[in-house]
This record gives C-alpha cells, structure tokens and sequence, in this order.
C-alpha cells in the first residue's frame, strides 16, 4: 500500500477523539484466555502474519487543518508484556503510532484498540485470525486436521473474509479505504433496493441468541408484530423536563478503569432471559438497572435510569469493512416514586419495576428501533450534518470543541451504557484451546460489556469509579435467580495494588 494512501476518519469515529479523556481514553479490550501460558515468540510470528491481512491495521492518525484522518505506515507492531492498566491511552496527540497493541499475561492474549480505527466487530475478526495463527504454529499437530474455517460472532451475522492463514493475500475488506457509512449514506436518494430492504426488513435483535429466543415464542407480553417506527423517526429519549439520574461516586486514584469480570454459564443467562420474555441484553440491562438502584439506597427525586446500547449496522447493511459501522439507541425506565427503595413490593417479582418486568418494557422500547427502517434515516441524517458545507470549512480545532460540547450533553441524559457483542464462533483449531473470552471498554460511567465463547458467558462491568456497589448487587441477583456466577476484580486503589507490589 502507497504510503500517500489517506483517508478521512468515518462518522463514528470524530467523537471518540473530541470525546476522550484521561479516565474515558475511548480504547476498547478484547481477551481471549489460553488453555497454556502464552508463547511471547510464537505470538509474535502470528502477529506478523495476520497484520498484513489488515491494511487498516496500519495506519496511524494524523491532524489536519479541518479534519484527522487515517494514512497509512510502514509501522510493526510489537507483543509486549501486560504493564500498563486495561485500556490505557493508545492514541496521543502529535505522536505517530499504530493505533492498537496485543499483549499478553500469563494464559490470557488481549487486543486493545483506539475507537477511531475499529469497533468491536472489526477488531474481534483481528482477533479471531489472530487466535487461529497462534494456534496453528503452536499446535501445528491440531493445526494438520484443521479446516480453517472463519470465526464469526452470532451479534455480527455477517459476511467476512477467510481466516487468516487461509487467506493468502490482504482482504479488500479490511483497507484503509473502505467507509461503510459512506457506501451506504452519503448517497442522496437510497437505490431502490436500500429502499425495498429497508421496508422488508423487521426489528432484528442484537444476537442469534436473542433472535432465538423470540422464534421460540417466549414474548412474555411483547407483541409479537411491534409496529416499526417511521422513517424519519429518531429513537426515543427522555421528556425535556425527565431527571435522569446519573451514577457517582470516588474516582479511581490515577484515572484507571475499575474493572470486574463475571463468569456465568451462558445456558443458564438464555433460559432466565426466554422466561422473562426479553432479549439476554435488555435482561442484564435491567438487572443492572436494578442495581444501580438498590446500591444506590434510593434513587431520589431523579429516578429515570437510562442506558446507551450499540447496534452492529452489519447485521441490516451487509460490510465486510473492519471500520466502525454502528449506531447507539437509548432505552430508559422510570421506578414508581414509592418503590425506589422497594419497600411497596413494586420490585418483587410481580411488580412493575422487578427485573423482569423491566425487562419487557427495555424490549418493547429497543425492539422497533434496531430496524433498518429506523436506523437508517438516523445515520444519513449524522451524514449530511457532518458533510454540510458550512461544517467543512471550520478548523479542526474547533470542530473538536463543538463535538465536546455535544457529547457532554448527551451525557447528561445517560445513566449507563451496555454492549453485547454476542457469541464467538472460533475455528478450529483456535477453538479447542481458547477457554473464556472477555470484552471491556474504557468508561465515562458505569458500563458492562458482554460477550460468549463455547459455555461460558462474560459480563465485564468497567467504571471511572472505586465503587463497586453495584456490581455485588448485580452478582447477587444473578445468583438469587439460580445462576452460578464467579467474580474477579482488578486493583486499582493503592492499598489494593500494594497487596501485589513485589
């Protein structure tokens, strides 16, 4: 690739850079532990052979006078030992770096990524291909039998290239170049058959496993035929003058992501969601709310908790791009006024505000929303804002304090966020040595992150905050509900990190 090859960064990506700080670095974590202590050298070997399968991989962020943009570099990468804290600052202003890194910790392989150059579907195709080339020259016995298959993810559903040692040559699907948004909705007028898809299309979920769980039947009071929102419709938000309560609490002492990882049988998760008559996501994201609420002893006068939820654009708009290409929807559910602290019996197990019943309204509000019919306009509406002409004559820098401002205020009318990124499917013959994989961002506030591999599903709550008051009410309401669930946690306070000083 030309090292003149340069690209202006995609719709999604502008906010991660007005938005980061020195607690929110906008970078993401994708684990995946190893059945043996990792090989740094072999590691190494894999990576050199995937990283050029991935022109986008090699690009570094450079600023210009109106906009960043991607070009690309003759930068290799290096595996190196974990030393920093999860998701420490990848990207930072004038240095000329790649925006990713892998490291390694005992069993346990991770890929951290800048926002700006993937979301969590791209960088889990990196990875998966990654896992598959490890494990070939590790295990070149298992590697002979092997058929090479490509991993996918079920919240993906997507077409993608061929693994990467079966690949061959680099996929034109992971250039620099490719911008879905842009192949999609810069276009004026959709083509006819955007426009025939975008009718046909239903309100899909954000996993197999949550499509699976409504095929069976299970609506739990939803309707099954929830009619799609207009097209010009936006997805709803609180009322002007709705409080929207937002967590807080002691920051860590260095800005460190407070992480804590759960480990939970995914059959068991499946079968509490299909009885409650929801989705697995909008399931943890009542649960969640319902511990912020109980660990909060009360949620006051602003008793509206509200959640942002990623949605995989893939899954209506086929791309093999590893680029971003998602969009967010906020769901939201107000407790009763007497029932904060759940004296009223409004969150026992028949009352409106117990999990399960909140549940089933996250659903029905989520459902009609994750549709190509309502997403679409959304997104071409971001587009043509972004692309205006008077937009593109104002200066970088001020484009960056407008986006700031923006995102600050979005903030305000957010009390968590959540993303599923579904179940790994890893060939063979990664997938026999690949045990739990774990997914966790950088985060602004309380936040979980989940994701399955084989029987295991991981829920990882990460926060800006030493409290982790919620995440032991969330463990005990999975476990009140007969689900077998484990608890790790990251040290971040100095007391913690002296436990383990050498």
């Amino acid at each position: 690739m030309s090292r003149r090859t340069w690209v202006r960064l995609d719709n999604a990506s502008n906010i991660f850079l007005a938005a980061r700080t020195e607690s929110d670095t906008k970078v993401f974590r994708l684990s995946a532990e190893m059945d043996a202590e990792v090989d740094p050298g072999v590691l190494q070997e894999a990576l050199d052979a995937v990283f050029e399968l991935y022109p986008l991989y090699r690009a570094v962020l450079r600023r210009g006078v109106f906009w960043y943009y991607l070009q690309d570099s003759d930068l290799r990468p290096v595996v190196e030992p974990e030393r920093r804290p999860s998701c420490a600052p990848i990207y930072q202003d004038g240095r000329r770096t790649l925006l990713f890194r892998v490291i390694h910790h005992r069993r346990r392989i991770s890929l951290e990524v800048f926002h700006a150059l993937s979301d969590g579907t791209g960088a889990m195709w990196f990875l998966t291909d990654l896992l598959v080339e490890y494990a070939r020259r590790r295990y070149p016995a298992d590697a002979a039998g092997a058929a090479g298959a490509p991993g996918t993810t079920d919240g993906a559903e997507t077409p993608r290239a061929p693994a990467a040692a079966a690949a061959g040559d680099s996929p034109s699907s992971h250039a620099l170049e490719t911008d879905s948004f842009a192949h999609y909705f810069r276009r004026r007028r959709p083509t006819a058959f955007e426009e025939a898809f975008a009718e046909a299309a239903a309100p899909a979920a954000l996993t197999l496993a949550e499509k699976t769980v409504r095929a069976a039947g299970s609506t739990g009071g939803i309707p099954t035929s929830a009619s799609p929102a207009p097209s010009d419709a936006v997805p709803a938000g609180p009322a002007r003058r709705t409080r929207i309560h937002r967590v807080r609490g002691t920051r860590t002492p260095d800005d460190r992501t407070r992480a804590v990882e759960l480990t939970m049988p995914t059959a068991q998760l499946l079968a509490l969601s299909k009885a409650a008559g929801a989705s697995p996501t909008m399931y943890l994201t009542a649960l969640f709310m319902d511990a912020v609420r109980e660990s909060s002893g009360g949620l006051g006068r602003a008793r509206t908790l509200s959640a942002s939820v990623p949605v995989n654009l893939r899954q209506f708009f086929p791309s093999t791009s590893a680029r971003n290409f998602f969009a967010t929807i906020r769901v939201e559910h107000t407790f009763s006024p007497d029932g904060s602290d759940g004296r009223d019996g409004s969150v026992g197990p028949d009352g409106p505000d117990s999990p399960e019943a909140v549940a089933r309204a996250l659903e029905a509000e989520f459902r009609p929303q994750a549709s190509a019919a309502a997403l679409a306009p959304k997104v071409a509406r971001f587009i043509r804002v972004e692309r205006s002409p008077l937009l593109r004559i104002v200066p970088r820098p001020l484009k960056d304090l407008i986006l700031g401002w923006l995102n600050a205020a979005s903030n305000r009318h957010l009390s968590l966020a959540v993303s599923n990124l579904g179940r790994l499917r890893l060939p063979e013959p990664a997938a026999s040595h690949v045990g739990r994989v774990l997914f966790q961002v950088s985060a602004a506030r309380p936040q979980f992150c989940a994701i399955s591999h084989g029987e295991q599903m991981t829920v990882t709550f990460t926060s800006p905050f030493m409290q982790t008051g919620h995440v032991r009410a969330f463990a005990r309401s999975l476990s009140a509900r007969g689900i077998d669930v484990s608890v790790t946690a990251a040290r971040v306070t100095e007391a913690e990190l002296a436990e383990v000083a050498p």
